[in-house]
Parts: C-alpha cells; structure tokens; sequence
C-alpha cells in the first residue's frame, strides 16, 4: 500500500467509527425507510481536494430515534483511482443509549460487518474477529449528538473498539459556512492516535470536522445541508465549560 493510501485509511478508519446477533425484530427496524426528519450532508476533503461525502439521516420517535448514514470516498490521481472507500450503518437509540448498530464497510477492497446489541445488563458487540460485552449503555462516535462530548469512553463501531476519550473545553469561533461567517463552539478529540476538530453552534448543531491526518494533510468534513429541527432530536444540554472541568479536562 502506497503512502497516501496508508494515509487515507488511517483517516477514514478513525473519522468514521460507525457501525452475529440479527434476530428478526432488529433486522425489520434496520431495514425500514427513514421518515423525513434532520439530515445532514457533508462534502469530504482531503485538504483542497475534494474525495467524496458522507450524509446522515435522523428520524425521531419520542426517545428512539434512528440514524441512516452513508459515506462514499474515492481518491484519484491523474485519472488512476488510488483508493476507494463505501460505508453504510445503521443505529437505534433509545435516548442516549445505543440500542442496535450494523454497518458494512469496503475500504480499499478490504471488507468490515460490526454487529451490535443492548442486551440486559450488557452491549453485545461482534466484528470478524469475535464478540466482546461492554456496560449496557454506549454511545458511539456519534458526532450529530453532542451529548457524546461529555463520555469518558466511546465505541467505534467500526473496529468494535470500546476507546479511552478526552475531550477539550470549548473555544468560541466565527465558523464559515457556505460563505457565511455563523457564531460556533469547537471541541478537540482525542482518542489513542486520533486527533480532530468538532464544530457546534450555540444551538447544538454539528458543523464541522476536521483532523490532520498523516502526512501534515487535513480531512474535512463541509457542511452543505443544515439539518431540518436540532431541537427535538438532541434531548439534552451539553454543558460549554463547568461539566467539563468537573471530570479534570
């Protein structure tokens, strides 16, 4: 494998932790449509060059809530396709908890399957390599919902992962967004290797992302569509500072 295709694969591995247990009532809820409901669509860059776009679908229920999200990335230089990535997850939730979560996934020809469930007492994940039991309420790198930020450990769902956090402060940042400069809140993430920015604004929408990856590149996440209603699919405040300081970040 070349260097940027080295590159390139360490990023989308590590800024796309989305997703055998499939009994038929999970596998019937997964495989529904989704309603309309908050949407958000990214175009993906890696530093000026744009790659491809990773889209989220979000339909609430009360406190279930369900999330679609697709990711498509391809690199090419001078006409030769150097690597190529295609992603789809599914996730349920109840609140924030992670009910169910399956993805697939086609990095470079290397496929991935991740399976997840909340069972009593335990989250039951299974990738290729076998299953592990984790606490009964996880939540994964689930960057839509800020409630995330204040999590000590997160699943990446697409290694099966249960990861270590540490989540800054925020920074107040005027954040450009389709040529128009909107008030924003940033995050920094840090998680083992990985390293990245998270845009909010005041009223909790995600905005942005970016993360250096190897090489001094940056992969960047644009938003082209704000979602549709913020409010009814993020249930809870996430503290900008005291919260934080609480838990020594």
């Amino acid at each position: 494998m070349t260097a940027l295709k080295v590159i390139l694969a360490a990023a989308v591995a590590a800024l796309l932790p989305l997703a055998t247990f499939g009994s038929p009532s999970s596998s019937e809820i997964l495989d529904q449509p989704l309603p309309e409901g908050n949407s958000w669509k990214f175009e993906v860059f890696l530093d000026d060059k744009e790659i491809g776009y990773h889209h989220f679908q979000l339909a609430s229920y009360g406190e279930a809530r369900q999330l679609k999200s697709i990711a498509s990335f391809e690199y090419k230089l001078l006409f030769v396709r150097l690597f190529h990535y295609e992603h789809e997850n599914r996730e349920t939730w109840n609140g924030d908890c992670l009910e169910t979560i399956n993805s697939k996934t086609d990095a470079n020809g290397k496929p991935f399957q991740v399976e997840g469930r909340r069972e009593i007492g335990e989250f039951r994940v299974a990738d290729a390599q076998g299953g592990e039991s984790l606490p009964e309420c996880v939540m994964s790198f689930a960057y839509w919902n800020p409630s995330f930020l204040e999590q000590s450990r997160l699943l990446n769902t697409q290694s099966g992962e249960f990861q270590d956090i540490i989540v800054s402060e925020p920074v107040y940042e005027e954040l450009e967004i389709r040529g128009e400069l909107r008030p924003s809140y940033r995050y920094r993430l840090a998680a083992g290797a990985l390293n990245l920015d998270l845009w909010y604004s005041p009223d909790r929408q995600w905005l942005a992302l970016e993360s250096e990856v190897e090489g001094g590149r940056t992969l960047r996440y644009v938003l082209k569509d704000l979602p549709g209603d913020g409010a009814s699919a993020l249930p809870r405040t996430v503290s900008l500072g005291p919260a934080m300081m609480e838990r020594g970040l």
